[in-house]
């Protein structure tokens, strides 16, 4: 009978063994289960900022080009408006009657290859005589009871407004006619 207890005695380690080992598995695939999960937060979570982060690079990219498109458009804005009162100039020296026509001329040649000039960078003059008062484009500098005019017309300009490719650039200075009693 010793030898089935010397068997069995062998075997209670074994066993012991083996329940250490599986309770060691279950605990090392616990352990790896718990790693695996908190990997997956983390490269969730990578995975997130890095679309952020592409996104912020996307709408910084587009915001630069847009500034860039809006600089380059607008560019010549302050040449342009630096330029106007010589244009101002040459309109004024026009309606002076000349005695030589041939200056005369000449005058009215360079004021319009300069008006052409501004056009073709996109300087466009505001209609106002004979136009209904806008605050947003004229800029009325006189009020005149009238009333063979409708109320609130623009019946005088005294200085031409002018669009910078669609933009405001000089409000219209005007005389405007309005009723008695309003």
């Amino acid at each position: 009978m010793e030898p089935t207890k010397t068997t069995a005695t062998a075997e209670e380690p074994r066993a012991a063994e083996d329940s250490v080992q599986t309770i060691d598995a279950a605990s090392a695939l616990e352990a790896v289960m718990a790693e695996r999960d908190q990997l997956l937060v983390e490269r969730a979570d990578l995975q997130d900022r890095l679309l952020r982060r592409q996104a912020e690079f996307e709408n910084f990219r587009k915001r630069a080009e847009r500034e860039r498109a809006d600089v380059l458009e607008y560019a010549a804005t302050d040449t342009v408006r630096a330029l106007l009162p010589i244009a101002d100039d040459f309109e004024r020296a026009l309606k002076v009657e000349s005695a030589d026509t041939e200056y005369a001329r000449g005058m009215e040649l360079i004021y319009q290859r300069l008006v052409g000039a501004l056009t073709k960078l996109g300087l466009e003059p505001i209609a106002a005589e004979g136009q209904p008062f806008d605050p947003n484009v004229h800029h009325a500098i006189e009020m005149v009871q009238r009333d063979d005019v409708q109320d609130h017309t623009v019946i005088g300009e005294y200085q031409r407004g002018y669009n910078f490719r669609g933009r405001l650039l000089r409000p219209a200075m005007v005389k405007v006619a309005v009723k008695k009693g309003s």
